[in-house]
């Protein structure tokens, strides 16, 4: 079952694939995938290409995929080990969703963080409380973790 759905979101991103975002199998291993995000253009994280991993639980669709960053983000929502907390990725998980919608939502979590549900509390200070700081960090790590 969850191998049937893999392959046919992997063929609906070939024919579609979301704007700025792209996905697919590392290798032969269809429940393991490496996604690439470019940073949006209205955010600090404008020219940056980060890469994530997702894998995929055997019972996918019913449950949510791993997605993690492997490029250093400074974002209130994303740790250092690159774990995000999002909430289609956690309780408001659906099997309706698919992993396009999925990049499509870490991509506005990018340009809208929510600083009040915080993996990493601190960022959420200086986004709250200094938004020209948070914008100056968030671009200095792009540029030094996410540019060629």
């Amino acid at each position: 079952m969850s191998s049937k759905r893999i392959l046919k979101e992997l063929k609906e991103l070939e024919r579609d694939p979301p704007v700025s975002c792209s996905a697919g199998p590392i290798g032969e291993d269809m429940f393991n995938w490496q996604a690439t995000i470019m940073g949006p253009n209205d955010s600090p994280y404008s020219g940056g290409v980060f890469l994530l991993n997702i894998h995929f639980p055997t019972d996918y669709p019913f449950k949510p995929p791993k997605v993690v960053f492997r490029t250093k983000v400074f974002h209130p929502n994303i740790n250092n080990n690159g774990s995000i907390c999002l909430d289609i990725l956690k309780e408001q998980w659906s099997p309706a969703l698919t992993i396009s919608k999925v990049l499509l939502s870490v991509c506005s979590l990018l340009t809208d963080p929510n600083p009040d549900d915080p993996l990493v509390p601190e960022i959420a200070h200086i986004y709250r409380t200094d938004k020209k700081k948070y914008e100056a960090m968030a671009g200095s790590w792009t540029h030094k973790y996410a540019s060629s």
